[in-house]
């Protein structure tokens, strides 16, 4: 337990890495995360944002330059925006950005890896360093075989949309960089089905997260376990100690004016003295387990369609402006 002299959010960041879920770049000065993680939803805010408009009169200047137009320059300009906002994120932040794949390429590992290849390669022809970026991809079957590739070739993935043990334990096992367990939504869905309310630490998402780092912990996987998808403070609390946890600028916000101490309660020591048994999962266990889980099934989906919306909605605001 910490000092009360420090408000919730600097003593989290004692022994937790704080990444800033967000597109808005004056949040990220405000609350000083080291890495920064986005979403379509998040850039289609930040895009319609008229101190952002900067960004976007760029790039849609430089697409006129390199593409012949029609759907290949559209498709030049979403994922040059993308890339744009992660570049002025990386001016701000001291380690690293996520940025994430089409969420209509989720089933499609080929696709996957050329986006991933295509996002490193706008990096470093701005200069950035592929130890500095994060391809996001869903943590489905096909998406965690294409982070398996791209981990291969140094290129490090962090596995969204992630609602199971199986995809955890299959995103360990392709050895990736980082998997992003959804905490809020998982707490949602079992909210609704049940009709109750619950207590940070009997939430079903936080008990999840709690699971994975164990399991990762306990057999010495390298992969990161970054809790997300937070609905309240109470739930990144109950994970302090976490590898990482990304987290909004409103919740970010509640923490920093509060300096209630913060109690550590996931240790990789501890961890490992959890008694769990070691599972392997090939192709047909990993559907099989992922099917048996209603929850899981039904969120990823969930996922996978929203961000698509977002993205198609991100394309119309473009084509507006063409």
């Amino acid at each position: 337990m910490l000092s009360r002299h420090m408000n919730q959010l600097d003593q989290l960041k004692q022994f937790t890495v704080v990444v800033a879920d967000t597109g808005d770049f004056g949040s990220l000065k405000q609350y000083s995360p080291r890495d920064a993680t986005t979403n379509p939803s998040l850039i289609l805010k930040a895009a319609q944002m008229p101190e952002y408009k900067y960004i976007l009169d760029k790039t849609l200047a430089d697409s006129q330059k390199a593409s012949s137009g029609g759907d290949a320059r559209l498709r030049y300009i979403m994922d040059d925006l993308l890339v744009a906002f992660g570049l002025e994120i990386l001016k701000i932040v001291p380690g690293r950005v996520s940025t994430e794949t089409d969420a209509n390429m989720s089933f499609d590992t080929e696709a996957l890896v050329a986006k991933g290849k295509k996002f490193i390669d706008l990096y470093q022809k701005n200069g950035i360093g592929r130890e500095r970026v994060l391809i996001k991809i869903a943590s489905t079957w096909e998406g965690i075989r294409a982070a398996e590739i791209l981990e291969r070739e140094g290129i490090h993935c962090n596995l969204t949309l992630s609602f199971s043990f199986a995809q955890a334990v299959a995103c360990a096992e392709a050895k990736v960089q980082l998997i992003s367990p959804f905490v809020g939504r998982i707490m949602d869905r079992y909210k609704k089905s049940t009709g109750k309310d619950f207590a940070p630490a009997d939430d079903p998402g936080v008990q999840s997260v709690k699971e994975i780092y164990s399991y990762y912990k306990t057999f010495g996987y390298k992969t990161e376990v970054m809790g997300a998808s937070f609905r309240n403070a109470g739930e990144i609390l109950e994970l302090a100690g976490c590898d990482l946890l990304t987290i909004s600028p409103q919740l970010m916000g509640e923490l920093k004016s509060s300096d209630k101490p913060v109690e550590r309660k996931l240790d990789p020591e501890k961890a490992r003295e959890t008694k769990i048994e070691k599972i392997s999962l090939d192709e047909k266990k990993f559907r099989w387990r992922f099917n048996e889980n209603a929850m899981a099934t039904e969120k990823t989906a969930e996922g996978i369609r929203t961000f698509n919306a977002d993205a198609v909605k991100l394309e119309q605001f473009i084509k507006q402006k063409l």
